[in-house]
């Protein structure tokens, strides 16, 4: 496009040389658009054969990937019952007005570009969860500065230090240069870097008091748009479960996971253009997610 099980930040969890993790769930989100324009579309071909599955899986889902995978190396929170299967299990069940408004207007505080203030309670932390995973699986992340920025942003202040120290070897140069971009971070010329995480639904799992565990279930984009590119662009399915804290006055990652799927049967939409996916990308902004 977490932190316990699955690839995560878990003291059981080892980052491989060809993994990603992340955070996830399944309950739906009410979402709020912003301004934006574009052109449509998606470059490269319209689906990898499947001997590029694990090319796939490990160039794709760069949503909280790194940072759960770097975490797991630094015996980070996160124990076993929270893998983000996105199955049934315990928590809460959604409900057939679980798509309707609630009446609540969505956060409109910012901390830098990550919204925040959202309220201490589920829908609270479902929103939180949504756009945290957002903001972890953004292009941003593959920044040093914008990095620090982000995480800071998104988790509780006292695993920060530890995770950013982790990150900084898990973002290697080697690392970028396997993603497409080059040794320092940057974007080869004449090419768009996409990576977004796009929540299809949240699931409260646990609550209690200051704590909670949300899952959100994702999909995602990750390649390089642009004639001559070697990684098209690609998208994946996957849940991240994330374990928020109560910390200042908002909800912050403690720690989370990441799990494959749920994954919907492919449609047979026409593959767009190289240029097409490039212009969409740059011309249609992303969401404020809000229950």
């Amino acid at each position: 496009m977490s932190l316990g099980d699955d690839n995560g930040y878990g003291n059981d969890s080892g980052r491989t040389d060809d993994g990603y993790s992340t955070i996830g769930g399944t309950r739906q989100t009410r979402t709020r658009l912003p301004d934006g324009e574009g052109g449509d579309g998606y470059g490269a071909p319209r689906r990898p054969a499947r001997k590029s599955r694990s090319l796939v899986m490990m160039v794709g889902v760069v949503v909280l990937l790194i940072a759960a995978i770097a975490f797991a190396n630094m015996g980070g929170g996160g124990g076993n019952g929270d893998d983000g299967g996105g199955s049934g299990g315990a928590g809460t069940k959604p409900e057939s007005s679980s798509t309707a408004a609630t009446g609540t207007k969505p956060v409109t505080g910012k901390n830098g570009s990550i919204p925040s203030g959202f309220a201490h309670d589920e829908q609270g932390a479902q929103s939180a969860a949504s756009n945290y995973a957002v903001a972890l699986g953004s292009v941003g992340m593959f920044n040093t500065d914008t990095r620090r920025s982000i995480v800071q942003a998104t988790h509780d202040p006292a695993v920060v230090d530890n995770l950013l120290a982790a990150l900084m070897k898990a973002y290697s140069p080697d690392f970028l240069k396997n993603v497409g971009l080059n040794a320092d971070g940057t974007t080869p010329s004449d090419l768009t870097f996409v990576s977004r995480t796009i929540p299809v639904g949240t699931k409260v799992v646990e609550r209690s008091g200051d704590t909670a565990t949300v899952e959100v279930w994702c999909t995602g984009l990750v390649g390089m748009a642009g004639q001559g590119s070697t990684k098209p662009v690609t998208a994946t399915w996957f849940t991240i479960s994330e374990k928020l804290k109560w910390v200042g006055g908002d909800w912050r990652i403690e720690s989370s996971s990441q799990s494959e799927g749920p994954t919907p049967v492919n449609g047979d939409n026409r593959a767009s253009t190289a240029d097409e996916i490039a212009g969409a990308v740059q011309g249609y902004g992303g969401f404020t997610y809000a229950r």
